[in-house]
């Protein structure tokens, strides 16, 4: 058992080099990591809680999700009547159900099998669930009633959180942050935390805004007045301008081409006046339609839509043909740069309010790193004395075993991109206990099979083998204890489940591999008749 071929010596020693290899850019200066290979640059991010940034609790509007669901049901009822034919009246949202009234009534049974055609099985076909998200009914005399389910209320908010982290996900992204941390929270929250960053105001404003962005006509024959004064045509709507006038506009309700059309977005600068724009370019789709729009509308306003509120409106001067253009209004550099960042992102599917909010200095990180290092650096030392003290030359072992086992530790977390909190330092503190109380198992049974009379070869090989057991029972249940703090847990509560699992593993290669290779060395150099244990 302490027999060790060369190369399994030889693999043992690289192996945990090259990962202490990969923790030394955490500690070399920031001029040297660059001058490093690429693989070697990776390095541990602090938390939030070590060098300070924003942490915000966001939830998702669900009223906005039900009545966007509805009113795009109610769209879709017209479409489908209108494709197929079918006259009816009474076209009318009350709550979450579409109602209307068929015309003849010879048409009634056709129009039911139309509209049920737009209900679905939640989770897809695929899923084989019975729930649909739509119920179609007839009321009586001709009325048809579509009403939303909960279950498909609760999959269409499920669908709009997951939505929507991914969004702010590329929203943060673009803001060029370090390891933000995006998750979900209960049914409709999502917390974000952002070390380091140094401007949270301009975190709120690009995470907050819907950024739903519609290309859409004005409605030229329709008076404005009479829009302004309450009597709004029902095909059309009245928004108002961006700029600080608020000048209002009547808008067709039609979409042209929307935002999910959009490939590109980058801000810019105009050619002739110099002034700040976004530059956009559409899909194949989107540019045909945007076109077809372009073409047929000549001489008439268009307005662009961000949000319910009219960015420009400029007049068709000639057909766009290229499926590109530019955006235009009152922008500034950093807020034509922002709105590049939502539309590239993608609009939200609801809105998103803030309900808590809370900013860490990088005073506080300083404190944090400080008292948890000062910890950590006493812990370690005052194990370190006491193995010596106790087991002399094997406590050596332990403790060269021990400090490897801590820097393949930040080894692999630099690799994976891991986010140290400290609740993650105190994982590493943790594991350097259970990396001790695995050497001392070990060294205790060896001190038993030498009071046992056994030889110095036979009781070490004994020590290790009979300690295997009990070490693997101790570390498996600590690792499953681990595994289910890193699944229900979140944050912080992660971040320790993360440090500690890594170094239960590590804990059992040093343990198993890295202490037995030390001590099979010194067996075989000095050959020894005794053991100073």
């Amino acid at each position: 058992m302490l027999h060790f071929a060369r190369w399994k010596a030889v693999a043992i020693v690289l192996f945990s080099a090259f990962l202490c290899l990969l923790a030394l850019p955490n500690v070399l200066p920031d001029s040297v990591v660059k001058s490093l290979p690429a693989p070697l640059q990776r390095k541990m991010v602090l938390g939030l809680d070590l060098q300070g940034g924003s942490h915000i609790l966001l939830e998702v509007d669900g009223r906005a999700v039900e009545r966007e669901k509805v009113e795009t049901l109610r769209d879709d009822v017209r479409r489908v009547l209108r494709d197929a034919r079918i006259g009816y009246t009474g076209l009318t949202i009350q709550g979450r159900n579409v109602q209307l009234r068929v015309r003849e009534p010879r048409e009634v049974t056709e129009a039911l099998n139309k509209l049920r055609g737009l209900s679905n099985a939640i989770g897809g076909v695929l899923s084989g669930s019975s729930l649909r998200d739509i119920e179609v009914a007839e009321v009586g005399d001709g009325l048809i009633r579509l009403s939303l389910t909960a279950a498909g209320i609760n999959e269409r908010m499920k669908q709009a959180v997951d939505q929507s982290i991914e969004i702010v996900r590329r929203r943060v992204d673009e803001l060029g942050t370090v390891e933000p941390s995006i998750q979900r929270q209960g049914a409709d929250r999502i917390l974000i935390q952002v070390p380091g960053l140094d401007d949270p105001q301009r975190l709120k404003d690009i995470i907050g805004k819907t950024a739903k962005l519609t290309f859409r006509m004005v409605d030229g024959n329709n008076s404005i007045e009479e829009a302004i004064a309450g009597r709004v045509p029902p095909d059309s709507e009245l928004l108002k301008s961006q700029d600080r006038f608020a000048q209002q506009y009547l808008i067709e309700r039609r979409v042209v081409v929307s935002g999910e059309d959009l490939v590109d977005a980058q801000p810019s600068f105009d050619q002739q006046t110099r002034e700040p724009v976004v530059s956009f370019r559409f899909n194949n789709s989107g540019a045909r339609r945007f076109a077809q729009a372009t073409q047929e509308n000549v001489g008439r306003p268009f307005a662009i839509v961000l949000d319910n509120e009219v960015i420009s409106a400029p007049v068709i001067r000639q057909p766009i043909l290229g499926g590109a253009g530019q955006i235009s209004g009152s922008f500034t550099v950093q807020s034509a740069n922002d709105l590049a960042v939502l539309l590239r992102a993608g609009a939200l599917p609801a809105p998103l309010t803030i309900i808590e909010e809370r900013t860490v200095g990088p005073g506080l990180g300083k404190d944090s790193i400080d008292a948890g290092v000062n910890a950590s650096y006493l812990g370690m030392i005052m194990v370190v004395i006491f193995m010596f003290a106790t087991y002399g030359l094997f406590g050596l072992f332990a403790n060269v075993a021990v400090a490897i086992n801590v820097g393949m530790i930040l080894g692999i977390l630099s690799v994976i991109g891991a986010t140290l909190t400290l609740p993650g330092i105190a994982g590493i503190v943790l594991t350097v206990g259970i990396a001790v109380d695995s050497n001392v198992l070990i060294y205790e049974r060896i001190r038993e099979e030498v009071r046992a009379g056994r030889s110095p070869i036979m009781a070490l090989d004994a020590g290790f083998n009979q300690a295997l057991r009990t070490i693997l029972d101790s570390n498996i249940t600590t690792f499953i204890a681990a595994a289910v703090l890193f699944y229900i847990g979140t944050g912080p509560v992660r971040g320790f489940a993360v440090t500690l699992g890594i170094g239960i593993l590590t804990t059992l290669f040093t343990a198993f591999t890295l202490t037995r290779l030390m001590v099979s060395v010194w067996v075989r150099w000095w050959r020894p008749t005794y053991i100073p244990i």
